[in-house]
């Protein structure tokens, strides 16, 4: 190991710990550094494409948990993914008593947590036995309150006190567990989220993201040809991109480490040398140049309800009452653009509980508009960027690319911090809009 006297935390997703020769590259990037002290691992993703990912056969083996037959067949590819991990690695770990501990509360469990967080489970102690570190499960250390909650202050006491001088410590990421000592997963994608959590508990300088790619691009590569990579992002910037499809990152991992200001650094697990994507509390931008956006993003299948009602900006409460609505059923919104007599919500596909006609009636009850309606198959794009506060016509910009290729945009929202425009159009015309507007800014 070379010396070194920052604390960093590390956190290997998927593909990284998805075989035994990607694991043997994860032990050259840890022994590299000895700054490297804490290591959070995700369960072994896809090794090709026709793959399954161990999280979701732990999941199919939740849900066949009653079927014996169907549960052995699962569970059987999942010792027999580890077994072979074991093997290739040149150790010795015999894991028969686990596994029976672990198919044993599967088929007690009443909620999927608990089967789900056995792939972290067990990469963790399979990387400590062969890197010869420590192992602390997470389980006790990370804490969410009755509710499934995450307790921030109560997990940074007890990670802190467990781990702080405790270097070269193998963790489990994606979950911990609630008062109660049962597990609790956060949402998929959650490892990102456990790496920024032990980052600040321990103090570290930096927390490496390794993942499978060389950091954030300026847009989805699925869609626009080899776009540009992003040296730089700020946390704000970092949360825009991420929530709206750029799924490099969890776009709730930078909160544990916001307070800290602990740089977040994105890189290859498979390509080392690139310099990746580093993720900041302040980017400073000259005010006479540089970038004006940083990336665009963008996610399908959203839905919009259209209110309209004549004086609805005198009418004190409307939007409160249209609101009571989505929370009596527990559905949240993502956008909410107004003019002087219109209202529209802009819903995301899933988050429909009831049958829309039921809601959109329930609302119209409430506030007795003049008009109601739905407006379906509709997809979000967001310019992102702290350039567009120094830059004037930014917006005009992305409209005539628009225009240009005739695409009619059919929402506009952009946020009072100036960070990001957001931009509806029809599902059809996603792709093409996303190549006009990142044609207009990178060229």
């Amino acid at each position: 190991m070379t010396a070194g006297s920052q604390i960093k935390v590390c956190k290997f997703g998927g593909t990284s710990m998805a075989d035994a020769a990607a694991i043997k590259n994860v032990e050259n990037i840890i022994r590299a550094d000895s700054s490297r002290s804490y290591i959070v691992v995700s369960a072994p993703g896809k090794r090709f494409k026709d793959d399954d990912k161990v999280t979701d056969l732990l999941y199919a083996a939740f849900e066949a948990r009653g079927d014996g037959v169907k549960f052995g067949e699962i569970f059987g590819k999942i010792k027999l993914r580890f077994d072979g991990i074991i093997n290739s690695l040149g150790i010795v770990y015999d894991l028969k008593n686990i596994y029976s501990e672990i198919e044993k509360e599967i088929k007690l469990s009443s909620t999927p947590d608990y089967a789900a967080s056995r792939g972290e489970y067990l990469s963790a102690l399979v990387l400590a036995k062969y890197l010869g570190f420590a192992f602390a499960d997470t389980k006790d250390i990370i804490k969410f309150n009755s509710k499934k909650v995450f307790d921030m202050e109560l997990t940074d006491t007890l990670a802190g006190n467990a781990l702080r001088g405790k270097k070269y410590t193998v963790i489990p990421g994606f979950y911990g567990s609630d008062p109660d000592g049962r597990i609790t997963t956060f949402s998929r994608g959650g490892s990102d989220i456990t790496g920024s959590i032990i980052s600040s508990a321990v103090g570290a300088d930096i927390y490496e993201n390794w993942t499978d790619v060389d950091g954030f691009l300026t847009a989805d590569p699925r869609v626009v040809k080899n776009p540009e990579l992003i040296d730089v992002l700020s946390y704000k910037e970092l949360r825009e991109l991420s929530y709206m499809g750029a799924s490099v990152l969890h776009h709730e991992a930078i909160f544990p480490v916001k307070k800290a200001g602990i740089p977040i650094n994105v890189k290859n697990t498979f390509d080392k040398e690139k310099i990746g994507t580093m993720i900041m509390r302040h980017v400073d931008l000259p005010k006479d140049g540089g970038r004006t956006i940083t990336g665009i993003a963008g996610k399908k299948g959203y839905s919009v309800i259209n209110i309209e009602k004549s004086l609805l900006n005198n009418e004190i409460g409307f939007v409160r009452k249209v609101l009571s609505v989505l929370e009596k059923y527990g559905i949240s919104f993502e956008h909410m653009p107004t003019g002087i007599d219109t209202l529209s919500i802009v819903l995301s596909g899933g988050e429909f509980k009831i049958p829309p006609e039921r809601l959109l009636k329930e609302i119209s009850d409430e506030v007795n508009p003049d008009a109601i309606s739905l407006t379906n198959g509709l997809s979000l794009i967001a310019i992102v960027g702290h350039g567009m506060l120094h830059k004037q016509g930014t917006a005009a910009k992305a409209f005539a690319a628009l225009a240009e290729k005739g695409i009619n945009i059919m929402m506009i929202d952009q946020g009072g911090s100036e960070l990001n425009i957001i931009i509806a159009v029809d599902t059809k015309d996603y792709e093409r809009a996303i190549n006009a507007i990142y044609g207009a800014f990178f060229g």
